[in-house]
């Protein structure tokens, strides 16, 4: 199994557990624990729960039992930003959708599950899910044996990133250029080098009608000097696992590269943002350093 295949379902079980074991859960998923077997995710949990010596060697012991001591890795360690910026999406693109956007492309979707969620939604609009060919075969062979039926409006476009033209693989899955379209991109621009987020950025403009939104999140410029322990514990995870983070940007630095491909920032949540939003009443934090950002396509 490669990388992001492990990330896609790490994502998936974090989801998962949050859902199924917080009394007021930031983001519901309970559609992901149909595409992971029970070996899947009872080995998922114990490999989390082993990591409580390298995340908090000091806890260790001070939980009443392995489900507590794996509610607090999950929602402290392992999910805070994929379980806020997934329900800040959601709740973006629904609020778009109010005012005509009519298509919605998942770009890296891996075990995403928004289709399989929301059968209302899908009656109306289209969506797209665009990721490399592997990880949608082995996605759509989870579907198939989860016994989940595909909804008639989602697309799955394969993309290689590194070699396929975006901006060609979704016109020839029928998405329309001409349509008002909400673009979600996380999870992904920390592990790519500048060159590589601009191509992505010039792709997007050119698929992009005008008022079509983007919505990625990102690292602040403060990260890799950061001594909070659980920021380092991040980077040190991902250069270990063979993905390591090369991306942050200030402020001023990312309106410069969104403006240069027509994008202006509409909304843009920092830290302490992102707290008051989703964790107020929650005895965990927001994770730090970690933004995310609405930008509008203006012609």
């Amino acid at each position: 199994m490669d990388n992001k295949s492990i990330t896609s379902l790490m994502s998936a079980f974090g989801r998962t557990y949050h859902s199924e074991n917080e009394v007021n859960p930031i983001f519901n998923d309970k559609i992901s624990h149909k595409l992971m077997t029970d070996e899947e995710y009872n080995s998922i949990g114990k490999y989390i729960l082993g990591g409580i010596d390298f995340f908090a060697p000091e806890l260790k012991g001070t939980f009443s039992d392995n489900n507590e001591a794996l509610l607090w890795l999950v929602n402290t360690q392992i999910s805070p930003t994929p379980l806020a910026r997934s329900r800040y999406c959601e709740d973006s693109l629904k609020t778009a959708m109010l005012t005509g956007t009519q298509q919605y492309v998942i770009l890296g979707a891996g075990l995403d599950t928004f289709a399989f969620r929301e059968p209302d939604f899908m009656k109306k609009y289209s969506v797209f899910e665009v990721d490399h060919p592997k990880t949608q075969e082995d996605k759509k062979e989870r579907i198939f044996r989860a016994g989940l039926e595909i909804p008639e409006k989602l697309t799955f476009v394969p993309v290689d990133f590194s070699k396929d033209n975006l901006v060609k693989a979704l016109t020839d899955s029928g998405f329309d250029r001409t349509k008002k379209t909400f673009f979600s991109w996380l999870g992904v621009s920390y592990y790519l080098s500048s060159e590589e987020i601009e191509k992505l950025f010039s792709e997007i403009s050119e698929l992009a009608s005008d008022g079509s939104t983007l919505l990625f999140d990102y690292a602040d410029e403060n990260l890799f000097t950061s001594e909070i322990k659980r920021v380092r514990n991040m980077i040190s995870m991902a250069a270990a696992g063979g993905e390591p983070m090369k991306s942050c940007f200030s402020y001023s630095d990312l309106e410069r590269l969104l403006e240069k491909y027509n994008f202006l920032i509409y909304e843009l949540l920092y830290t302490e943002d992102i707290e008051r939003k989703y964790f107020y009443n929650k005895k965990y934090p927001a994770f730090e350093h970690i933004c995310y950002t609405q930008a509008v396509r203006k012609k």
